[in-house]
């Protein structure tokens, strides 16, 4: 009997894990399965009711561009209100969206929607890697935000399935529509949750800095990881509210079958997280993240490849595995971050990553009507050139660096 309380805290001293922590995790598989049971269908459910291929890629346009907003926001409300009364507000957000898309069946109603609940994964980020960076040692850090990313991707490989279900069940309008209710369902709960078991340990800040001045205080060492992970996310995002029209459209497979290569694609990312959080303690982060910005290149290739279901599974084995060194990336910022400014930091690295991404997302619908070659290709020339960049000139966190 005396073993179990000893073995229980030396997998809490393993995971760096406190009741900050474990809350926090609790919420973004609340939030999250909600969130990922109708945005998976986003632009089918666009096609459906009316709009055209460039109303899908004004969305993932639209989605990059106001994610670098709300991460530079979030991360600015996180350092001046504290973590826990900004992830409240994030939710509360979201929620609006969610009634927008149920009330109103239109194109034009599921685009204004989306400007409210896309909102939550990245206004939240900042806030969550701030609770991580506040409650959690230094040397667990990355352990921490690797615990957040597996978490999160057990609501991205089950919401999907959940979204199918009622979309075989009730067809792609109707069961869209039961799909964000059900999210907005989950999002009420969540939000008894935070306010209820999220203790809000970071201080109240009475300023934040402004983007200029956080940009200036940037590590170098930063700002080359900020280049390089702009080239790779084009390489991500130029194909990526297409691939569900290559499955389902393009190789006429169901929805069905779309959300399995969702779950191969979010168990492989499981799989990796821990043995990852563990092998960054013992190597550097320069390799595990050059590692993971040449499977973002790769996958887009090898998606143009597979029109059956076994390489349609290869290629989602290779979409799960681009999460290798993802944790490390999101905790080298973090790291890299002074302290105070961590969240704003971390939130104008992402701003002005995605604003970029967001301009040249909007060409991903006219490479389509191209073809898919021309879209799939050319996203991944693009990631080639920023795992190039990485590689030759990025550095690890133990290197000194200047902030001005």
């Amino acid at each position: 009997m005396t073993n179990k309380p000893q073995r229980f805290q030396r997998v809490k001293k393993f995971f760096g894990v406190n009741p900050s922590v474990l809350s926090m995790l609790g919420m973004v598989v609340l939030l999250g399965l909600g969130e990922k049971m109708g945005e998976r269908f986003l632009p089918v459910y666009l096609i459906a009711i009316g709009g055209s291929v460039y109303a899908v890629g004004f969305l993932n346009a639209m989605d990059n561009f106001l994610s670098a907003i709300y991460s530079y926001v979030g991360g600015a409300i996180s350092d001046r209100f504290g973590y826990k009364r900004a992830l409240i507000a994030y939710t509360c957000v979201s929620l609006v969206g969610y009634l927008i898309v149920i009330v109103f069946p239109h194109w034009q109603a599921v685009l204004l929607g989306a400007i409210f609940f896309i909102s939550w994964t990245a206004l939240s980020l900042p806030a969550i890697l701030s609770l991580v960076s506040s409650t959690v040692k230094a040397e667990k850090q990355t352990m921490g935000v690797s615990l957040h990313s597996l978490v999160r991707r057990i609501p991205m490989a089950l919401g999907p399935i959940l979204g199918a279900f009622f979309i075989q069940a009730y067809g792609i309008r109707e069961g869209a529509r039961i799909a964000f209710a059900f999210a907005l369902g989950l999002g009420i709960f969540a939000l008894f949750f935070l306010w209820k078991f999220v203790e809000d340990k970071q201080p109240v800040k009475s300023s934040t800095p402004n983007l200029f001045t956080t940009y200036r205080n940037m590590p170098s060492a930063l700002k080359t990881l900020l280049l390089s992970d702009i080239f790779v996310r084009f390489a991500e995002q130029i194909p990526y509210a297409f691939v569900v029209l290559w499955v389902m459209q393009v190789n006429d497979f169901p929805a069905l079958s779309f959300s399995l290569l969702t779950l191969i694609e979010m168990v492989v990312a499981m799989l990796v997280y821990i043995p990852v959080a563990i092998l960054n303690e013992r190597t550097s982060s320069k390799t595990l993240v050059a590692i993971t910005f040449g499977f973002f290149t790769v996958f887009p290739w090898i998606l143009l490849m597979s029109k059956s279901m076994e390489m349609l599974m290869f290629a989602f084995v290779i979409r799960g595995l681009k999460e290798f060194g993802e944790p490390t990336r999101k905790a080298l910022i973090v790291k890299l971050a002074p302290s105070g400014t961590k969240a704003s930091m971390f939130g104008t690295y992402y701003l002005l990553r995605d604003f970029v991404v967001s301009i040249v997302s909007l060409s991903s619908a006219y490479l389509w009507s191209l073809s898919p070659s021309a879209n799939f290709i050319t996203a991944g020339l693009l990631g080639l050139v920023g795992t190039c960049i990485f590689i030759f000139f990025g550095k690890d966190e133990n290197t000194r660096v200047e902030t001005r």
